[in-house]
């Protein structure tokens, strides 16, 4: 990949957008240690919580880069549209309208898009709402008015949401590769290095004395290399099922007669299924943590007791959540009616499988038995990381590396090199073609 990054380099139009993609994330990380005006930055990183564990909090701080703990103005990040996204995409299934939307190319995907970003805007409003309301202490009223204070707060909070958004977009528009990722990808290697930064040259860091620090350190990044190469391992594993085109004449030509195949990833589900598990366990906590941050009630001891990020039971139920969305995304992402009716028209077939609902009922049962693996694959990813920097103890760190983050990391950076390999091939046949 650096190899490929330096060949771009050499190239004048490549070279500009990846200086342009850049800026671009420089002024993103420039707006995540801004702080809101207002607002009692150290007062906020307290109430959240988002050094206690694994958390859910832990897990949009590390992907905001650190943004939200700093209280800064792009606190929210991308989450709000992330989150816009899966619920447009759920209720597409219930909708008959959104679903016709779905199918309309590219005016339908415009319309879908613009439908999101309302979305997202309203999902940012709630939750900036949801914070001021919540962390009343986070407020400095030394300043004005707490109530007029609390408004500019949430306007602010809203506004850096929806400029982060519209930095990822332009990154997609002028820059290379996908901009929200990127965002998501550089703000979870930023955490990284801060909580390097401090194990080495904090109080009780390396570089004052510590020298059992650095041990935890270095088994650290031993089990993060190791478990990096699984996920790419299994992230570029595909199951390839082969079709056949039939010969067709068309006046004087000849098409079709050759064999190609239909590539079904190991990890098509990629990393929504440990989200949606993640946030459907840690939504009792949030909703405690949102409107009763100072709850010493039975149920909210029950809540962080027995199904806290520091329990047996979370796991399981982290397992059993995964291996479920699982299957609900695949069914959502991967049509085989659809796939068998295109192949069909097309003149192909898959070599012992009748065409038609033989075809559909053979892409189902192999797409099922590799979610299968894949859900396996995602929930081992998700527990056994947790565990191993659980008994290394090196807590700043474990914070800043999520089995979430270790999958978006990994998927990013190789969809980033296949996106440079893509531009340079093209640059390469246009000058061919000259």
């Amino acid at each position: 990949m650096f190899k490929r990054l330096i060949d771009a380099f050499k190239d004048k139009d490549l070279r500009k957008k990846i200086l342009l993609t850049i800026l671009l994330i420089l002024v993103y990380r420039l707006g995540c240690w801004i702080v809101v005006p207002g607002l009692d930055a150290q007062a906020f990183k307290d109430s959240l919580g988002v050094s206690d564990g694994l958390t859910f909090m832990n897990l949009l701080n590390s992907v905001s880069g650190g943004a939200l703990a700093n209280g800064a103005i792009f606190a929210l990040g991308v989450s709000p549209y992330i989150s816009s996204s899966i619920i447009i995409q759920l209720l597409t299934l219930i909708i008959p309208g959104l679903q016709r939307l779905s199918r309309m190319g590219e005016e339908g995907k415009q319309k879908m898009s613009t439908y999101t970003k309302y979305c997202a805007l309203v999902l940012a409003t709630i939750q900036s709402i949801a914070i001021v309301l919540s962390y009343q202490s986070i407020i400095n009223a030394e300043v004005g008015p707490v109530w007029l204070i609390s408004c500019m707060v949430v306007l602010i909070l809203v506004a850096g949401s929806m400029a982060t958004y519209w930095l990822g977009e332009k990154i997609t528009e002028l820059g290379i590769g996908n901009g929200l990722s990127l965002l998501i990808f550089v703000g979870i290697l930023s955490t990284f290095a801060n909580s390097m930064y401090t194990a080495l040259f904090a109080e009780n860091g390396v570089f004052t004395g510590n020298m059992e620090m650095l041990l935890e350190i270095l088994y650290f990044v031993i089990a993060l290399i190791v478990i990096f190469g699984f996920i790419v391992f299994i992230d570029m594993a595909e199951r390839k099922i082969a079709v056949q085109y039939a010969k067709q004449i068309k006046g004087r030509k000849m098409y079709g007669g050759q064999s190609t195949f239909i590539p079904v990833k190991v990890n098509s589900t990629g990393v929504m299924p440990i989200i949606f598990a993640m946030t459907f366990i840690s939504l009792p906590q949030i909703l405690i943590s949102l409107f009763a941050p100072n709850s010493q009630s039975g149920f909210a001891q029950f809540i962080n007791k027995y199904i806290g990020t520091q329990s047996w039971l979370y796991f399981f139920l982290m397992a059993l959540f995964i291996v479920g969305f699982a299957y609900f995304w695949s069914q959502i992402t991967f049509n085989p009616v659809d796939i068998s009716k295109n192949i069909q028209q097309n003149g192909g077939f898959i070599p012992g499988i009748r065409p038609g609902k033989p075809t559909a009922d053979y892409l189902k049962k192999i797409s099922n038995r590799i979610t299968l693996f894949g859900a396996i694959f995602l929930a081992l990813v998700a527990i056994i990381p947790s565990i191993i920097f659980k008994i290394i103890g090196t807590g700043t760190l474990v914070n800043a590396f999520s089995a979430t983050g270790l999958l978006i990391v990994v998927s990013v950076a190789i969809e980033l090199d296949k996106q440079l390999e893509s531009q340079m091939l093209m640059k390469n046949y246009k000058g061919f073609l000259k």
